[in-house]
């Protein structure tokens, strides 16, 4: 008797996938939209950007660059590093999914914290690994958790530094703490996609850390502080040898010429960056000191979002705060799906979008 199936069948993990649940972006008609679910900077791309751009619409027929040169030596030149090291993908997430799909197998294990980034997850399911979840600390990264976690089956360790969606960030040197304690066979990924907002002296975004050793690859992005979400822009900076397992894996042309464009046009814009730094260090301390004095729980935040919590003792919740806003053109981001059911991210936003927030957060403290 045959044992085929009747249908195709997907390979091992992927039936236990949760799908990635995107932030609202929908207001009632004739309210105007203010957008701070996906922590997208107010201040949009550098002008540099859009000078870019416009250069390219005679040559829309040829094929972008496949090594992404332009883009790649625009990166190597802000941070001063090789270029040999660096890899550009369609957003971190590409990179993050490339680095699954090479390092993960069948009964592997992969560790992140319990209210990390949810596309760990999801990739380590969809390679046929397990992922392995570390309760946190006060919603931060708990080290000895961690390497109390790790298994002869553990092959990589997320840490998104600092932390989406609680805002929270590991001192550097728990960072090389947790590095010094996994085995040298363990990929450690550092997920630093909102590094340019962070204004800490103990915090480093990895590239040291990458440069002196074997097993650790950094992440970063140009969606967030460069203002090019729309575009679909990430970079990983990582020892040689794994830029060769990557660069045999990825598609020839996965980032477009547009994208490449804009991108050195964006990093080399530091002028830009430094204004939307400005920006957010302003409007960041302004926000949670106004949302506190509200008797909301802010968890503090190095990002450019912070992350709102209702206590129950008050008598509202979470989700009935969500639509209250929504209602008022307030797009905030329930993070239930992040085990986080009655708190709500907040991106920092334009000036008026934050003044409107505190306000009707006021309004709806005081029903």
């Amino acid at each position: 008797m045959s044992t085929a199936a009747s249908r195709p069948v997907p390979k091992n993990g992927v039936l236990g996938i949760v799908a990635y649940e995107p932030g609202k972006s929908k207001v009632p008609a004739g309210v105007k939209l203010h957008k701070l679910s996906s922590n997208e900077t107010p201040l949009g791309p550098s002008p540099l950007v859009h000078e870019a751009l416009a250069r390219l619409g005679e040559k829309l027929e040829l094929y972008p660059d496949p090594q992404s040169t332009a883009l790649r030596e625009a990166i190597a030149e802000t941070h001063g590093l090789n270029m040999r090291n660096i890899v550009c993908g369609n957003g971190s997430d590409e990179l993050l999914q490339l680095l699954c799909a090479a390092y993960l197998s069948d009964g592997d294990e992969a560790i992140h914290t319990a209210h990390a980034f949810a596309i760990y997850d999801i990739y380590t399911r969809a390679n046929g690994a397990v992922p392995v979840v570390v309760p946190e600390m006060n919603l931060n990264a708990d080290v000895d958790a961690l390497l109390a976690a790790v298994t002869p089956r553990t092959r990589i360790v997320f840490l998104a530094n600092p932390n989406n969606p609680t805002g929270s960030y590991l001192p550097f040197h728990e960072v090389r703490r947790l590095h010094a304690g996994l085995p040298s066979n363990v990929l450690f990924v550092l997920d630093a996609a909102y590094a340019e907002y962070v204004r800490r002296n103990d915090y480093e975004a990895g590239l040291e850390l990458v440069s002196a050793n074997a097993n650790v690859v950094m992440t970063r992005t140009f969606s967030k502080i460069h203002g090019l979400a729309a575009l679909r822009i990430g970079w990983m900076y990582a020892p040689e040898e794994i830029v060769d397992v990557i660069n045999r894996i990825r598609g020839p042309f996965n980032l477009n010429a547009a994208a490449i464009a804009a991108g050195a046009a964006a990093i080399r814009d530091r002028a830009h960056v430094a204004r939307s730094v400005e920006h957010n260090d302003r409007w960041l301390e302004w926000v949670t000191a106004e949302l506190r004095a509200l008797g909301l729980e802010v968890t503090p935040s190095v990002a450019n979002f912070v992350l709102v919590h209702f206590p129950a003792d008050k008598g509202r919740t979470a989700a009935e705060a969500e639509a209250f806003l929504t209602e008022r053109g307030f797009i905030l981001r329930g993070v239930s799906s992040y085990g986080l059911p009655n708190a709500l991210r907040m991106t920092i936003g334009s000036e008026e979008a934050n003044r409107g927030t505190v306000a009707a957060l006021a309004e709806f403290l005081k029903r």
